[in-house]
């Protein structure tokens, strides 16, 4: 596991989310204040409709929150412009969703680096090559995602999502259609982003065993943040879903 680190890649002051107005008001953030330390894999979890995936979505720049500040690094993404948004979820952020996104005319290796060629960058090949051979895929690069497993479409995403050298890595219950083996060859690939790569994971999961792959986990109720736990385990993850859930 990575040290813990005081350089804070991304976070949240005061973040609030309130979805539809009147009766249908509906509270998703409630004054939530979070840091997300660089280097460091941290996992988000809570009962359903905690509130989740919609902070991973404000701070990941993906959502606007009603009030409150999103910060990616020294960046303070309510004061960019739309076009200023994408450039830096572009260039900084990495994505890993349950849906695979790879685009199905293109190789696994176009897949991998469609993000630099979309940004006009030209590929580092020594980082490519360590990222391709983290995902295990070397045999399969030149093969379109209709030839690949669910595990290896999900493993190409992963390796896509590190390629652009972000700051953070944002993973989105991103084992919810895998079987158990894939799962845990692409939790391991997003473990090793953080140790051989230097990356910053936040994952979103619902699966004990997944967030004990983490430095720490977030937990999440109500819209409030409910503690965390260092050094994980998926016995003393689930224990304190429990409480989390008989006090839902």
């Amino acid at each position: 596991m990575c040290p813990v680190t005081t350089t804070t890649a991304a976070g949240a002051d005061g973040l609030t989310k309130v979805y539809g107005e009147g009766e249908a008001r509906v509270v998703a953030l409630d004054d939530v204040t979070v840091d997300f330390h660089s280097g460091q894999f941290t996992a988000i979890m809570g009962p359903s409709g905690s509130g989740k995936s919609t902070l991973m979505h404000c701070v990941a720049g993906l959502d606007t929150p009603s009030s409150g500040r999103v910060r990616l690094g020294e960046v303070d993404l309510s004061g960019l412009s739309d076009d200023q948004l994408t450039a830096v979820r572009r260039d900084r952020v990495g994505f890993v969703f349950q849906a695979f996104n790879l685009l199905p005319t293109l190789t696994a290796l176009e897949n991998i680096t469609l993000p630099l060629d979309l940004a006009g960058r030209r590929p580092d090949p020594a980082l490519v090559d360590a990222i391709v051979a983290a995902v295990g895929l070397g045999d399969r690069l030149g093969h379109r995602p209709a030839q690949l497993s669910g595990g290896q479409q999900q493993r190409v995403a992963c390796a896509r999502a590190l390629v652009t050298s972000p700051d953070v890595v944002f993973a989105d219950e991103p084992t919810g259609a895998l079987d158990s083996r894939s799962s845990a060859a692409l939790l391991a690939l997003l473990r090793r982003g953080v140790d051989e790569f230097g990356r910053t994971v936040v994952l979103v999961t619902h699966d004990p065993a997944a967030a004990a792959y983490a430095d720490r986990v977030l937990f999440l109720a109500d819209g409030r943040l409910a503690g965390e736990l260092t050094e994980p385990t998926a016995n003393r993850v689930l224990d304190r879903m429990k409480t989390l859930e008989r006090v839902a």
